[in-house]
């Protein structure tokens, strides 16, 4: 079900669109200027990615792409953060049934994200560890705010694994060598870093001119054929697109076979107390 609300701001008309998905875990707002979808996570308090979550962005990618959106720009509506990842309670003593639903939402808004046609950039408005780092290296242009927020794959300090597909895309954005140092660490890199490195494209002094950055790469195709420019996109990442269509239901398999471990499930576990103490 999609909902239209009409809002006026600095004597401009935006079209803002809230798919229902139960709640309001994603928004989407059209800038009626541009065509450009300015599609939010909203799940607080961390944006941590559970099913509900990738599913709702899963919906709301394609929509904006079946929408004719001119481009997407994907952020966070929360102050601080733009996602720390996968929600570890989907994966801490689970059941089969819940694992599979939950990793095969993962697998499936990942191929969405990485799959569409029109451009998309990520206005990484605070930290983005793990699954976070996978959403906004999946799009194709990022602009990280400046500030204290770190961004990377955090997995092996959780005593986890990436999945082969997420390592691989780290590996296409860094390079080999700089991605499996970085990898077998689990590092984190400040926004300065991210940028020397490659990880982010450029930087911002807060989320709006994140989003301006971002808008200004989507607008810099305006004079490209659409078509052409969407299937060159899909050429130059075939490889790996078609590498998870045809292992999806491995990927599923080592993923259950491995968080299922109980020294993984020991990990999380202790992990999860982490974050009690913290919080108290």
């Amino acid at each position: 079900m999609t909902i239209l609300k009409t809002l006026i701001a600095g004597g401009q008309v935006y079209f803002r669109r809230c798919y229902a998905t139960g709640s309001k875990l994603v928004e989407t707002t059209r800038d009626n200027d541009t065509g450009i979808d300015i599609i939010s996570m909203a799940r607080a308090p961390v944006n941590s990615l559970n099913t509900e979550l990738l599913g709702a962005l899963k919906t709301s990618l394609l929509q904006s792409q079946e929408n004719r959106s001119k481009g997407i720009i994907l952020t966070s509506s929360l102050p601080t953060v733009f996602s720390a990842g996968l929600d570890i309670m989907e994966m801490y003593n689970s059941d089969v049934k819940r694992l599979t639903t939950f990793w095969r939402a993962f697998q499936d808004a990942w191929l969405a994200l990485y799959t569409l046609q029109i451009p998309v950039a990520a206005a990484i408005n605070g930290s983005s560890p793990a699954g976070g780092c996978m959403l906004a290296m999946s799009t194709e242009y990022r602009v990280f705010v400046e500030g204290k927020h770190t961004i990377g794959l955090n997995e092996t300090q959780l005593g986890i694994v990436a999945p082969k597909w997420l390592m691989e895309v780290y590996i296409l954005v860094l390079g080999y060598r700089q991605a499996e140092k970085a990898l077998l660490k689990g590092a984190m890199f400040k926004p300065e870093a991210a940028l020397q490195m490659g990880l982010v494209d450029e930087l911002a002094k807060d989320k709006a001119d994140a989003i301006e950055k971002c808008k200004n790469y989507i607008l810099s195709f305006k004079n490209i054929p659409a078509n052409g420019r969407g299937a060159t996109k899909l050429e130059v990442r075939n490889d790996l697109i078609q590498w998870m269509k045809e292992n999806q239901e491995a990927d599923v398999n080592k993923f259950l076979t491995y968080i299922q471990l109980p020294k993984v499930q020991a990990g999380l576990k202790f992990y999860i107390e982490h974050l009690k103490q913290k919080q108290q």
